[in-house]
């Protein structure tokens, strides 16, 4: 390597490390992970902008757009707040090319400098047609976004296992892992370093019955238990084909899925931070559908961790 080229990937290298502290300051400690907000039904469309705004004033630091989400789906909470930050969570690379995700970082970032957190993961074999070596496939649409001027900084990865961590460390601002539990973060964060951004999604069950509550999880679980991605994750964290079995065991459920009084809630939360986060993106599991705008529930939840 040239002493050029050394010198200009040591100048990414810091300006990367600037934009994942500043991604850790803008989206703060919590913010809310939904399909809802990125709705196409014409129902909720009207009330998504209004949603954003109250997400930003009880201090919500960022909207993750659950699901494969264009980016434009982040312009109508852009407009509607002035602090909040917007990500997806995540955006399929086998869904979008890498020209267009570029073409519409260009245009948020144009119009809302430094909001917008593109994040990008390799979704799974069951979900996409085309769906071959995610890893590769992945570095490979990193590098286009390279040559395409997204900054490194300004995107995340969806990652669970090490090595899509260490890829998240090396070519992104940090990692937005998926249904994971405290013992993964404190995992990830060995695997990331102090500097990278770590956003784990969190789901809540605003429900102290355990039997009601345990339910309305399994219920949520029953897809990710067809998706080998999640199951091998489970299995790496120490859980076993019968925990697996029959919509999950207790055990997983009550790793996977935060339920109880707000004591209980609020220290499952916590966990997370303990355990390396920076950040955790609360996804509301309430037995309604996924494309929906739960906001009685987040304000429930930002009153408990306020």
């Amino acid at each position: 390597m040239s002493e050029s080229t050394s010198n200009a990937s040591t100048a990414e290298d810091a300006r990367t490390a600037k934009d994942a502290r500043t991604a850790k300051e803008r989206i703060g400690r919590y913010g809310v992970w939904s399909v809802g907000l990125r709705s196409e039904d014409p129902a909720l469309r009207g009330g998504i902008g209004e949603a954003a705004a109250e997400l930003e004033q009880l201090g919500y630091g960022a909207a993750w757009l659950g699901g494969s989400s264009a980016a434009r789906h982040a312009a109508p909470l852009l407009e509607a707040t002035s602090r909040l930050a917007v990500g997806t969570s995540i955006q399929s690379i086998w869904q979008y090319d890498a020209d267009a995700s570029a073409a519409a970082f260009a245009e948020l970032e144009a119009a809302h400098p430094g909001r917008f957190l593109l994040g990008l993961g390799a979704s799974h074999a069951k979900l996409a047609d085309q769906y071959r070596r995610p890893y590769s496939s992945l570095a490979a649409y990193l590098d286009a976004l390279d040559e395409a001027g997204v900054p490194a900084g300004r995107r995340v990865l969806a990652a669970l296992g090490p090595k899509m961590l260490q890829l998240s460390a090396d070519r992104a601002a940090g990692a937005v892992p998926y249904l994971v539990t405290p013992e993964h973060t404190a995992e990830a964060r060995g695997v990331l370093g102090e500097e990278p951004l770590l956003a784990p999604e969190f789901k809540v069950v605003l429900e102290t019955d355990p039997v009601r509550a345990r339910a309305l999880a399994r219920e949520s679980l029953a897809m990710y238990l067809a998706l080998p991605n999640y199951t091998n994750s489970f299995l790496r964290l120490g859980f076993t084909e019968d925990d697996l079995a029959a919509g999950g065991s207790d055990r997983l459920i009550d790793a996977l899925y935060a339920w109880g009084d707000d004591d209980r809630i609020r220290e499952r939360i916590t966990a997370f931070h303990e355990a390396g986060a920076d950040h955790v993106a609360l996804q509301v599991v309430d037995g309604g559908t996924r494309d929906s705008l739960p906001r009685e529930a987040w304000r429930r939840l930002a009153a408990l961790l306020a």
